[in-house]
């Protein structure tokens, strides 16, 4: 999107829906723009910013996520689903902050970057990933053919 597109209606447009708590990929939707050039035009009007609407817990900050898998992966899969899930958060005084990083450990982000307590993962990682296993789990989701085939129809 170039600059000239953000006239001064649509910027009224676009503080209107940002103050009515809309999420960003709604607001782009009804814009006709990527919700990136929302979250950088929002930024760069300096509107209010809102919570995440990613949970966090209170402890760490970090909420694991469970994976999906294919029926096929089960056993495999179900149990890289459970390191995922069960992944005990890394205390504070592990922190591996990204000056301390090499090419050997995860470099899974953990946390809000900018704040005291951004880091890394820092496990081991999987030969020729960025991650560990737990976290290539979460990165590397295959889609299933009937999701293949389901998309394959919508898009017809």
């Amino acid at each position: 999107m170039s600059a000239e597109e953000w006239t001064p209606d649509r910027i009224k447009v676009l503080i209107a829906l940002w103050e009515e708590g809309l999420p960003t990929s709604e607001i782009g939707r009804r814009m006709g723009v990527t919700k990136n050039a929302v979250v950088g035009k929002v930024h760069r009007l300096g509107l209010k910013q809102r919570q995440s609407p990613i949970r966090q817990s209170s402890t760490t900050g970090i909420q694991p996520k469970k994976v999906k898998v294919a029926a096929a992966n089960a056993p495999q899969a179900d149990a890289l689903a459970h390191a995922v899930v069960d992944m005990p958060p890394m205390p504070l005084g592990e922190m591996v902050r990204l000056e301390e990083l090499t090419s050997s450990m995860c470099c899974w982000p953990e946390g809000e970057p900018g704040t005291e307590t951004f880091h890394f993962c820092g496990q081991p990682s999987i030969a020729e990933k960025p991650y560990c296993e737990a976290h290539c789990a979460r990165a590397y989701v295959k889609v299933s053919k009937d999701k293949k085939r389901k998309k394959g129809f919508e898009a017809a």
